[in-house]
């Protein structure tokens, strides 16, 4: 009988619990968790209904989320990917829901019904649950491994690492004092802060379809954007956030963001649609007939920039206020001076080098019979379940214990 130890009680570490049980059934299986609830991220994520997963079905779609680990990962979704995740929990007595953004949750709309699904399979499993007793040592023993907390010694035949994302480097001493390679953290998934900015007075305000990048590189990302009290979020910000991590954290998270309003790349169609609503609506005030559907604040904004009173008429607009109303609306620069980050549910950049493990099976290189699962490792992705996938695609692989 195989006995196994789960280092971490959260998404990655319960779903490699699981994943170990169903391979080897015979298995003694252990969850150890130094805090005192297990699943604390899976509480809170999703404003607390858990976005398990993503709608999206093809694996090269799929992989293109993670900003780092994808081309590994798409390798591993053919093992399971995200409809495998949807038919486990289905199959678990958890409906799920997508929604028009692929986002996926579950029907309850409450995290708690995957947190009890999780916890009633490992009671079915008889998976042993340690609370509040963390692993302060690890050492290998011939074939075997040792593992050191507040109790005593133990050994172990197998160890999964499935501690979740560290946001500093301290987090990851003990897995580097192996001899594992360990990529510095930063965080990911951040908003922007523009202090001297006045456009967060428009805070709430949000566009459906926008681009973004920043200034001086070729880093482009697009989607909904939300103007906030402090700078600028949703997807198109995050997203960028999280392809640009390390770009942004050499920068100190001091740098310029261009926004393109109207999400079209080429400035002549701009023109020609401003143009049409000249020629065809030349006696209605600016204010009145806005293009793109932009919000009624943020286009009275836009024609402040422009020095463009909101009383004049269309057939008024001159071609050096349309030159200036093109290039707001295609290219728009704000600057940005720090960031804003969800510390109940960050996410880093960094971990456990992918080349210190062996990404067909998630074991160690370095420590024979060590497996990996989760975000400890450098993989991330983007918002919309994609995070919560990598977890429960890692962990299962990890949990065959090949």
């Amino acid at each position: 009988m195989q006995r196994v130890a789960i280092i971490g009680g959260g998404a990655a570490g319960f779903f490699s619990a699981l994943s170990v049980k169903e391979h080897h059934p015979d298995a003694q299986v252990t969850i150890f968790e130094k805090s005192k609830k297990v699943l604390a991220k899976v509480k809170i994520s999703g404003g607390g209904r858990c976005n398990v997963t993503n709608g999206t079905r093809s694996i090269s779609e799929l992989s293109k989320a993670y900003p780092r680990g994808g081309k590994h990962l798409k390798k591993l979704f053919k093992l399971f990917n995200t409809s495998h995740t949807m038919e486990w929990f289905e199959s678990r007595g958890v409906p799920l829901m997508t929604q028009e953004d692929n986002c996926v949750f579950p029907v309850s709309q409450d995290s708690q019904s995957i947190i009890d699904c999780f916890l009633n399979e490992a009671r079915r499993l008889g998976i042993s649950i340690e609370i509040n007793n963390g692993i302060t040592a690890i050492k290998q023993d011939g074939e075997a491994i040792i593992l050191s907390h507040k109790q005593g010694d133990q050994v172990f035949d197998k160890v999964i690492v499935a501690t979740g994302g560290s946001p500093k480097m301290s987090g990851l001493e003990w897995l580097q004092a192996l001899g594992h390679e360990i990529v510095t953290p930063v965080p990911s998934l951040f908003t922007f802060n523009m202090p001297k900015e006045s456009i967060t007075e428009l805070m709430g305000i949000v566009v459906e379809q926008t681009m973004t990048s920043i200034q001086g590189h070729k880093l482009v990302s697009d989607g909904p954007l939300l103007i906030t009290h402090w700078g600028m979020s949703g997807p198109s910000i995050l997203k960028l956030s999280a392809f640009g991590a390390r770009l942004l954290a050499d920068k100190h998270y001091s740098f310029n963001v261009q926004v393109n309003w109207v999400n079209e790349k080429n400035h002549e169609v701009v023109r020609d649609e401003l143009k049409t609503i000249q020629r065809e609506h030349p006696k209605k005030l600016m204010a009145n007939y806005r293009p793109a559907m932009l919000p009624s604040r943020l286009w009275l904004y836009f024609l402040g920039k422009c020095d463009t009173s909101p009383d004049k008429k269309w057939e008024d607009f001159g071609k050096h206020g349309m030159n200036r109303l093109v290039s707001i609306l295609t290219n728009d620069v704000y600057q940005v001076k720090g960031k804003t980050t969800f510390k109940e549910e960050f996410v880093t950049a960094g971990g456990v080098s992918l080349g210190s493990i062996n990404m067909k099976t998630m074991e160690s290189k370095v420590l024979k019979h060590l497996y990996f699962a989760g975000e400890v490792m450098d993989i991330d992705a983007i918002t919309g379940g994609y995070n919560f996938q990598g977890a429960w695609t890692t962990g299962f692989v990890a949990g065959k214990l090949q």
